[in-house]
């Protein structure tokens, strides 16, 4: 079993940075995509953010030029950097991490959720 352990949320004002962090313990054989999720009160949850093993990343629209998905492979942890923050961007934030526990048995693992909130 793999947890997933969210950190970083919080309260900013428009304009501001927040670093979202999340570390993943367990039985861990290896990490293929590391990804963060965003939902809104009403909204589905939507895929913000995601880096591979071999540090490939993708955004959505909303984000790109602000945001920037990282990871530390040899902590097993996935970092959001988030500037430029915007009213719209406030959300509860999911990491989620996909890969193997064993080198025939994968896994999907979540995040407990962070709260972002960006108002003046």
């Amino acid at each position: 079993q793999v947890q997933l352990v969210e950190s970083g949320g919080g309260l900013v004002q428009p304009g501001g940075s927040l670093r979202l962090s999340c570390a993943a313990s367990g039985r861990i054989f290896s990490i293929n995509s590391m990804g963060w999720y965003r939902q809104a009160p009403g909204k589905e949850r939507e895929l913000v953010a995601s880096v591979t093993t071999g540090g490939n990343t993708n955004y959505a629209d909303s984000v790109k030029g602000r945001f920037t998905a990282s990871r530390d492979n040899a902590k097993n942890t996935a970092y959001l950097q988030m500037n430029s923050l915007k009213p719209e961007d406030t959300a509860v934030y999911y990491c989620n991490l996909e890969g193997k526990t064993t080198p025939f048995v994968r896994f999907q693992s979540w995040g407990q959720g962070t709260q972002v909130t960006v108002s003046s």
